[in-house]
């Protein structure tokens, strides 16, 4: 096995780089838990258990970056020194900020599930588009700044996504109620 200061590319054998196959993650994952299993250790002590407990631990850590393509997208561009820092910086382009305005209103002004319907495929678009972008600067143009602009955008869509689930959800709720 790598050592537990391994990248997690490094830690699951995988190209540094956002295009990743899903299945190919888990299995990874899968073989990494069966190596690294506490259990397998019962027979060398406490030691060598905790030892395995934090790898198994370094190992799901690994595997919640790399299974998501937005946290695998912030990862990679903080490898290479250009942190997203969300928290921080919140400047967005004017057009994405419009756009988010216009989102947020569409779903303030939501009369029936169709108009839901169709903000959700909105966004599901733009998450595709987002996702093409960053595996674009990523992969090809190793433009990590661009890319991290690209996070953050995409983290609004992926946190508007949830509140138009949570709209579907009350909207559900209040139709069993009548």
């Amino acid at each position: 096995m790598t050592s537990l200061q391994s990248n997690d590319f490094e830690l699951f054998g995988l190209p540094q780089q956002f295009a990743q196959d899903r299945a190919a993650i888990d299995a990874r994952w899968k073989e990494l838990q069966r190596e690294a299993h506490p259990d397998k250790f019962a027979a060398q002590g406490a030691a060598a258990q905790r030892v395995a407990m934090q790898w198994s631990v370094r190992i799901n850590e690994a595997y919640q970056r790399l299974k998501d393509p937005l946290k695998r997208a912030a990862y990679l561009c903080e490898l290479q020194g250009v942190p997203v820092n969300a928290e921080n910086n919140t400047a967005m382009p004017a057009e994405f900020l419009m756009q988010q305005m216009e989102w947020r209103e569409a779903l303030d002004d939501v009369a029936g599930s169709e108009d839901l319907d169709d903000i959700s495929d909105q966004i599901a678009r733009s998450r595709r588009d987002l996702l093409q972008k960053c595996e674009q600067l990523l992969d090809v143009a190793h433009d990590y700044p661009g890319a991290v602009a690209q996070v953050r955008a995409l983290m609004f869509v992926e946190r508007f996504a949830r509140d138009i689930e949570a709209r579907y959800e009350q909207m559900d709720n209040a139709a069993r109620r009548q």
